[in-house]
């Protein structure tokens, strides 16, 4: 069944109370929350405070000549996406002055590494591909609220240690960025565009299965920083881009682990990682959230699809792309038009 750390230690209290280092994770999980649950603070789903702390924000944004609004017209889009701007606040409790600072500081980052250039010209198809081995990759499913399903299987990484310790720091950074523009330029938009039961709202977050089965202590030691490297990215330059993380397959060693990690995340993001047992019944909390076609049969699903195959998309996806089959290399997918393009540089979002 559903569980946060119910495996005791000789330290954990013989009441069953949660020790300081699981506190975190004892919290109730609904995997099936409604949509004004799951969407507060999306498009469609605002209250009036929340709108009027998105106004204030595009005119704190204006003010600082990093946000230009849309013509009334309609001849011009404006600079900046709602769902990016949304994205920003709901990191920052709504306030308008925090989100601006991690706005700012953000666009420094993507700066300082170019990442527009870097994602349109920066990897070769062949490069950019390889790179998936080694991070949390996209089934080509999504989950019953038409999120894309990640999957990481921890124990793959074990044979690629040798070859991930040889790409230098650098690169290897530039290839985590690059991940990320491709998971919120193509999936999410791609995600938006096929049908979804809380359409027309967006798509900007994923729902990912972090499996644990086989990953032993050592290994994890030893790729702490690989993990708090992507980690540490994502939180401060792509906010609010995780809807939960789900740990299958926990081994008895994870308090320790979580220890390691909890710092990594701000309290929001740890309030979406929750852990199953190994049991039956934690299958069915899994069906709860993804349709049995559309999660891989070793979480007790029907989709045949292992952690070193491509995605795996299913009809509307197909119907949606050329070939039906997902691009090769850095790709934008246009969530109005449905068309697929190449990044060019100058990157024109």
């Amino acid at each position: 069944m559903s569980r946060f750390l119910s495996r005791k230690t000789q330290s954990e209290p013989a009441s069953g109370a949660a020790t300081p280092e699981t506190a975190d994770l004892e919290q109730p999980y609904d995997p099936t929350p409604n949509a004004e649950v799951l969407f507060a603070g999306h498009l469609g789903h605002l209250t009036e405070s929340q709108e009027e702390a998105l106004k204030a924000f595009k005119e704190k944004l204006s003010e600082a000549m990093l946000y230009t609004p849309a013509l009334e017209d309609g001849s011009a889009d404006a600079s900046l996406s709602d769902v990016t701007l949304l994205r920003f606040l709901r990191a920052r409790g709504w306030q308008p002055d925090a989100a601006l600072a991690q706005f700012e500081s953000a666009g420094n980052w993507r700066k300082k590494y170019d990442v527009d250039n870097l994602f349109a010209t920066g990897f070769t198809v062949e490069e950019f591909e390889d790179s998936k081995r080694f991070y949390p990759r996209w089934t080509g499913r999504r989950d019953k609220n038409g999120m894309p399903l990640y999957v990481y299987k921890i124990s793959a990484l074990e044979p690629l240690q040798k070859e991930l310790d040889a790409i230098p720091a650098e690169r290897r950074y530039q290839r985590i960025i690059a991940l990320y523009e491709q998971m919120c330029l193509f999936s999410f938009n791609l995600c938006t565009y096929l049908p979804h039961p809380s359409s027309p709202t967006p798509i900007s977050s994923t729902s990912n299965i972090i499996d644990m089965g086989d990953a032993g202590f050592s290994m994890m030691f030893r790729l702490r920083n690989h993990f708090q490297e992507a980690s540490k990215l994502a939180t401060a330059n792509y906010p609010e881009t995780l809807s939960s993380i789900i740990v299958v397959n926990s081994p008895s060693f994870f308090p320790t682990i979580w220890s390691w990690i909890k710092g990594w995340f701000d309290e929001g993001t740890r309030n979406k990682i929750h852990i199953l047992g190994k049991d039956p019944e934690s299958l069915t909390t899994l069906q709860k959230l993804i349709h049995p076609k559309d999660l891989p049969k070793m979480y007790g699903g029907e989709l045949e699809w292992t952690f070193d195959d491509e995605p795996n998309l299913d009809d509307d996806a197909k119907a949606a792309l050329p070939g039906g089959e997902m691009p090769k290399g850095p790709a934008i997918f246009d969530a109005k038009t449905g068309a697929v393009r190449k990044p060019s540089a100058p990157f024109a979002p």
